[in-house]
């Protein structure tokens, strides 16, 4: 190995979202390194949800999609605001560092989760003038965010970046429907995961940058 820096960049002109973050790391492994993550991602979850990969192609480009599927159902990104149509459990902080607490992975990995997780907690306890441990997740303590967060966790641990650089996150525009109702984007805890970090509003009317996307983007 030459003596260069490893430095990881991550484009967030499309926002930043727990798939799409796994997805853009995972790329970055070879083969061999795909399938490991895969095989170690799905043990951990211990089959209360799955994580698969495979090759896609958009706009003639060709990229990595990540799927995490529950109860054999896919969850988009963008199910990280709705509420009560789903099977999803609402889980307090405890429940989520239970879980990562027990799962087969290193110490690093599991701490910067749980951080993650706290870090989110702690936006959406400011946003509801509540106790972050009396905060129940609506929109992000369900499994799939849980796969999200510890899959790029346990990818920035077989990266190894030396240094970590991201462009101002693109957080979309418009207004995101979630548990209390219509909310501006960006969703009030996301914003206050942002705040010291340059972001912009652009032309889409979508969230495009949700608090795990942002919370992870923060911590890395």
């Amino acid at each position: 190995r030459s003596k260069q820096m490893r430095s990881l960049y991550i484009d967030c002109g499309m926002g930043a979202a727990g798939d799409m973050l796994t997805a853009a790391l995972l790329d970055l492994l070879d083969a061999q390194g795909q399938a490991e993550f895969l095989e170690e991602i799905n043990a951990a979850l211990a089959g209360k949800a799955v994580v698969s990969a495979e090759q896609d192609v958009k706009c003639g480009v060709k990229g990595l999609h990540v799927h995490v599927t529950v109860n054999g159902q896919e969850e988009g990104h963008e199910h990280h605001h709705h509420d009560g149509e789903h099977h999803h459990h609402h889980n307090g902080i405890q429940e989520i560092r239970a879980l990562i607490d027990t799962m087969p992975l290193s110490e690093d990995v599991r701490d910067n989760a749980r951080y993650v997780f706290d870090s989110i907690a702690g936006a959406e306890a400011e946003v509801h003038g509540q106790d972050m441990e009396h905060i129940h997740f609506h929109e992000v303590g369900t499994i799939d965010a849980v796969a999200d967060v510890v899959g790029v966790c346990l990818l920035m641990e077989k990266l190894r970046p030396e240094s970590v650089i991201a462009s101002p996150i693109n957080v979309g525009g418009g207004t995101v429907k979630c548990a209390h109702g219509i909310l501006p984007v960006p969703a009030p805890a996301t914003e206050i995961l942002l705040r010291g970090i340059p972001w912009y509003e652009g032309e889409i009317k979508s969230e495009l940058c949700t608090p795990t996307g942002a919370a992870l983007l923060r911590w890395f």
